[in-house]
């Protein structure tokens, strides 16, 4: 097995709430080391570029007004296939259809407002992860 970083951002929902420490608990009992975080309200431009891939889908402004109504803490986590362990800790993007136990499952508010966002791919974590960390900020 391969060891990973990924991306993870806990979105503004779950920060309002105080539940970083919790959903970064859930991360740590998975077996991911958080490596770097920063906590950090998104400009517009921001969150813009960081979702540029979804531009052209429905959905776009809405999840980038989201993205900047509150502070949102970005890290860096790192373990065994990170990516794959965090999408599992994280659970299904619609809460209602999250497993049990997982972190949308337990504080998610909505399909928009879902607590956390982890990269899909190894590829994409390398791309995220750079878009908001320069090497010397992460200490694995």
């Amino acid at each position: 097995m391969a060891v990973e970083r990924t991306l993870s951002i806990i979105k503004p929902d779950a920060t309002r709430r105080n539940l970083t420490g919790a959903i970064n608990a859930k991360f740590e009992a998975a077996g991911l080391r958080i490596v770097a975080q920063k906590r950090l309200w998104l400009s517009r431009a921001q969150a813009e570029a960081f979702y540029a891939v979804h531009a052209q889908r429905p959905f776009y402004n809405d999840l980038c007004n989201f993205m900047i109504s509150g502070p949102v803490v970005v890290q860096v986590l790192q373990g065994e296939n990170a990516v794959l362990a965090n999408r599992d800790v994280m659970g299904a993007t619609n809460p209602a259809n999250a497993a049990a136990g997982t972190i949308r499952k337990e504080f998610a508010e909505s399909i928009e407002a879902n607590s956390v966002h982890g990269s899909d791919s190894a590829e994409n974590a390398a791309i995220e992860i750079a878009f908001f960390f320069s090497g010397i900020e992460i200490v694995g």
